[in-house]
């Protein structure tokens, strides 16, 4: 009987990947992340949506996404990337890590391809953006890393339309294609999920070493903005002890002007027995990480004002406040230095006209 007829139907959508390589029993491997899945012929990765046909590897998911919004940069979150801006949002299915407290997991970790509603050209995508006002797009909802072939093209595409691109991964990537990934990208935020190995290990089925390696890459050796985010899990991850070494080695490692997020927990996935994110323990954090040295610190996904606050470092005086994803004020002038002190606040900044506001506007971009 002809092998092929039990090969997986592979998807019209599918393109050749890159970050791979032939090994033994005539399986290849993929070089993307460092889960290195080996893969006999007709298998996925861990991902779902790279896969082994024929000996060579394919992205089954270029140029298909989840869907498309308009967001505040806010929600990303990016806080000293051109705020109140507007950005096209997007992302795939599947996810390289699989981590049990997932927040978007209905798309994370998705193996329905039919889920992929909406299909659209790198071209596409930026010429929605000019056309929508986005001042840039978003690879968000699900991690672009697994889709860095779709994600980079688009960046390229937004490049020669004057729209900058942000990716908001969990950072989970090998060096080589990390350089590739990041080099085009104008802004990150990435996903700290905890600082023990234990945590990423039993509840993410990876390593933190990794991530803090790219997490100094970006911040060292590329143009990228780079801003983090830590989702706090009451009694996993958010002791004084834990959130005090991170922010200690955010502070030593990458330096006191990386913005640092702290964000609440929701019970969902396979941890919906576990409580929500009390507000109590974000004002903690931040007083923590503050404490350690970090000039900008907020919490995201509760109300609180203080917590939205872009302060000044030298004079501490309020030059951005903030109600989750809603700009009330922002006294900060696109140089970017206060207009008390003259300190430079890091980030980028400009005048967009009317800041975009806390909607989510949904889209649907023409088939090119």
């Amino acid at each position: 009987m002809n092998d092929a007829v039990h090969r997986p139907k592979t998807p019209e959508s599918a393109c050749p990947a890159r970050w791979w390589h032939a090994i033994a029993d005539e399986r290849i491997q993929c070089d993307l992340c460092p889960r290195d899945c080996k893969l006999h012929d007709g298998q996925r990765g861990a991902c779902f949506v790279r896969q082994n046909v024929g000996g060579r590897m394919l992205l089954t998911t270029y140029g298909r996404s989840s869907g498309f919004c308009i967001d505040p940069i806010e929600k990303k979150p990016l806080n000293h990337f051109f705020p109140g801006s507007a950005i096209l949002s997007f992302g795939t299915a599947g996810c390289n890590l699989a981590c049990k407290f997932c927040q978007n997991w209905d798309i994370s970790k998705s193996k329905d391809m039919d889920r992929l509603l909406d299909a659209a050209t790198p071209e596409g995508i930026a010429a929605a953006a000019v056309a929508y006002g986005a001042h840039s797009v978003a690879f968000t909802y699900n991690d672009p890393v697994i889709f860095a072939e779709y994600a980079i093209d688009t960046a390229l595409a937004c490049r020669e339309r004057g729209i900058r691109t942000v990716a908001v991964t969990a950072g989970y990537i090998h060096p080589q294609p990390a350089r590739e990934f990041f080099a085009v990208m104008d802004g990150a935020n990435v996903d700290l999920k905890a600082f023990t190995d234990d945590f990423y290990f039993k509840l993410c089925a990876g390593h933190l070493q990794p991530v803090l390696d790219i997490l100094q890459y970006i911040h060292h050796a590329t143009a990228c903005w780079l801003e983090i985010t830590t989702l706090l899990i009451p009694g996993r991850n958010d002791s004084d002890g834990e959130i005090n070494a991170l922010a200690k080695w955010v502070a030593r490692e990458l330096g006191p002007d990386v913005p640092l997020h702290f964000s609440a927990f929701h019970p969902d996935w396979k941890m919906d027995d576990v409580p929500a994110t009390p507000r109590s323990t974000l004002t903690r954090a931040r007083r923590i990480a503050l404490d350690a040295g970090l000039h900008y610190v907020y919490t995201g996904n509760v109300h609180d004002s203080e917590g939205g606050t872009t302060f000044c470092p030298g004079c501490q005086a309020a030059l951005i406040e903030r109600d989750w994803y809603d700009i009330r004020h922002n006294d900060l002038p696109t140089d970017g230095r206060c207009p008390h002190c003259a300190t430079r606040i890091a980030g980028y900044f400009a005048r967009l006209g009317k800041p975009f506001g806390p909607r989510r506007v949904p889209v649907r971009l023409l088939r090119h």
